[in-house]
């Protein structure tokens, strides 16, 4: 019988002590080779927003670019890339957030989206939630509904999804 989380999880490789002792990395890079699971994850991240209307699928740096793009095309919407600081070219809002130790930012264009589109939000891991929280912050600056949050991965252990909590639609494909 066809497990399609079970052909996703065989694509994962772990990596421990990735990037330092004690952390074992979920790996995603054999998943991007393998055609098929490619097209699995890409559907089975965009198979619960389907019937939601999204105008605009938001990434954020750098591996939320690999899927928002494939996902915002399997949706037939747009795709608007959430960026590290100093890579976008202009007029831009910028949000800092906290890291367990100092900060970072994320940035995105000024008229990236309109007010009141609809955003679905995509990146490859939840994990503590802090950039993603930070990515909906600046889609709320620029007035635009989010319907839902998107992720490959979700570390379940970590309190990602307590930092947003105030979405109702949060979907991750795997958890460990």
């Amino acid at each position: 019988m066809f497990d399609p989380l079970a052909e996703i999880r065989a694509l994962i490789r772990d990596v421990p002590n990735f990037p330092k002792p004690g952390i074992l990395f979920k790996d995603f890079t054999p998943l991007l080779r393998d055609p098929a699971g490619l097209a699995l994850a890409v559907e089975l991240m965009a198979h619960p927003f389907r019937k939601m209307n999204v105008d605009i699928v938001a990434g954020a740096e750098s591996r939320g670019f690999i899927f928002g793009t494939a996902i915002a095309q399997t949706l037939c919407a747009g795709f608007v890339p959430i960026r590290k600081p100093n890579k976008l070219p202009h007029d831009k809002h910028a949000v800092e957030y906290a890291l367990e130790y100092g900060t970072d930012k994320v940035e995105i264009h000024a008229d990236a989206i309109t007010p009141g589109q609809r955003v679905l939000m995509v990146d490859d891991l939840l994990a503590t939630g802090g950039t993603m929280e930070a990515c909906c912050q600046l889609v709320h600056r620029l007035k635009a509904d989010i319907v839902g949050i998107a992720v490959l991965i979700e570390l379940s252990f970590l309190p990602g999804r307590d930092k947003l909590a105030r979405y109702s639609d949060v979907h991750s494909v795997l958890k460990y």
